[in-house]
């Protein structure tokens, strides 16, 4: 984006909260716009936040009210009102503002790309999230497949096959034709949060049950698997939860470490 007077101001008075996330002060916005009376700029600020109501978003979550010391005459203070904003609520404020000054068109085009940024960044950090949940479920299933051995287990296909039947009422082959995922995929590679949530308390749960019930031999190794799962099932359904073989299948995870890669070299040379 082209560095104009007015996106460098706005750099200017960009401020970032200690999770990462950059906000504005409306007052600050006001200035950058130069809107001189603030009835006026809080006029924008208005259809700004109706507007955001009928986009569908919480106006809560982007204007926040506040107060600030402003100077009046003689260098005396008093406490003024002032809004916390989003990027999406400077945007709507932007969209929303006079035509007629020549900041305006500026500012638009500023935010524009700023809210496409914030979008990228919190598209970013729910893949994050879901990467996370996937490699704990790894580590998690490799304490589990050391407790299934210890309990003698020497089947490990069918005693991992076992706690899938429990989870999802039939066994991995069947689950991945039930998701129409080929069967070269990892099902647990293409699985969102919810069903990896699912997933990790199943595998700990049976961990501990091996252990505490000092469980030996292959059949009830798979029996307990099983029957710790069936009740994780259970606990699902009860709640209302979607059952997760109806749960739609996620991209490829190993396809997102590698667009997360490719974004933080991207990120890298910006810097």
């Amino acid at each position: 984006m082209e560095n104009t007077e007015t996106a460098l101001a706005l750099d200017t008075a960009r401020q970032t909260a200690k999770n990462g996330v950059d906000y504005f002060r409306a007052r600050d916005l006001q200035v950058c716009l130069q809107y001189e009376e603030w009835r006026n700029f809080e006029a924008v600020i208005a259809k700004a936040m109706t507007a955001c109501a009928n986009s569908g978003a919480q106006i809560s979550n982007h204007f926040v009210e506040t107060t600030k010391m402003v100077t009046i005459g003689s260098d005396a203070q008093r406490t003024a009102k002032d809004y916390f904003l989003s990027i999406y609520a400077c945007y709507l404020i932007a969209m929303n503002g006079d035509p007629s000054k020549p900041h305006i068109a500026e500012a638009q085009t500023y935010f524009a790309v700023q809210t496409r940024r914030q979008e990228q960044t919190d598209a970013l950090t729910e893949q994050g999230k879901r990467l996370q949940l996937r490699a704990r479920v790894k580590d998690a299933n490799k304490h589990l497949t050391g407790a299934a051995k210890a309990a003698g287990v020497h089947a490990y296909g069918l005693f991992h096959d076992a706690g899938y039947r429990g989870l999802y009422g039939m066994g991995l082959s069947a689950v991945k034709q039930h998701k129409r995922l080929a069967t070269k995929d990892d099902l647990l590679d293409h699985s969102g949060r919810a069903e990896l949530a699912a997933n990790e308390f199943r595998i700990t749960q049976t961990e501990q049950a091996l252990k505490k019930d000092d469980v030996r031999g292959q059949r009830r190794a798979e029996e307990t698997h099983n029957r710790v799962v069936a009740k994780v099932r259970r606990t699902i359904a009860e709640l209302g939860g979607t059952l997760p073989e109806d749960l739609p299948p996620e991209p490829s995870i190993k396809k997102l470490t590698a667009k997360k890669r490719k974004a933080l070299r991207e990120k890298s040379k910006e810097n």
